[in-house]
């Protein structure tokens, strides 16, 4: 398996993914690092009869689960530790910004609060949803990434959509 040839045909898919996962073109730049790492230290693990894109999913999405769970670590460590600076009682931590690449500006406060109510859903909901309606991945394919049945699959979308309106209409306005 020529790690250098995955890389180049599959750099974007999981940068792309990435990006939808954190909304942070640094962050998504690192994760698809560390996947292309992970890729290259395990291709001896790769099962051939699954497709090479379904692995790569399964690790981008581990690796952005993984990211999103240091980085609020670090958040929470920030503010704690901000609570006892003799200087200071601001957070250390900045919030993350949204820069996708591409959204118009008039459009940008509106992606903005419907990520972050993205963000709120369940890991499950949110990585079936973004393989759906993000990276328009048939429903079997997400399953067997997600290694859940065809049915579990279409009903997390169905529970992520429904929670999704659920949060739009809870935080109208509200721009995090």
């Amino acid at each position: 398996m020529n790690v250098e040839s995955i890389y180049q045909e599959h750099k974007d898919l999981v940068y792309n993914l990435a990006l939808s996962y954190t909304q942070n073109p640094e962050d998504a730049e690192e994760i698809t690092q560390d996947v292309f790492v992970t890729v290259y230290e395990h291709s001896n693990k790769f099962k051939h009869e699954s497709k090479l894109s379904t692995w790569l999913y399964r690790i981008t999405i581990n690796k952005c689960l993984d990211f999103i769970k240091a980085k609020k670590a670090q958040k929470r460590f920030a503010f704690i530790t901000s609570l006892f600076d003799p200087i200071s009682s601001a957070i250390i931590h900045d919030p993350m910004h949204f820069d996708h690449p591409g959204v118009l500006a008039e459009r940008k406060e509106e992606l903005q609060r419907i990520f972050a109510c993205i963000n709120k859903l369940s890991h499950n909901q949110k990585t079936a949803l973004i393989l759906s309606k993000i990276d328009k991945i048939p429903h079997d394919e997400i399953g067997q990434i997600m290694q859940l049945s065809r049915k579990a699959v279409e009903s997390l979308i169905q529970r992520a959509k429904s929670n999704l309106i659920k949060n739009l209409k809870n935080n109208e306005g509200e721009v995090e």
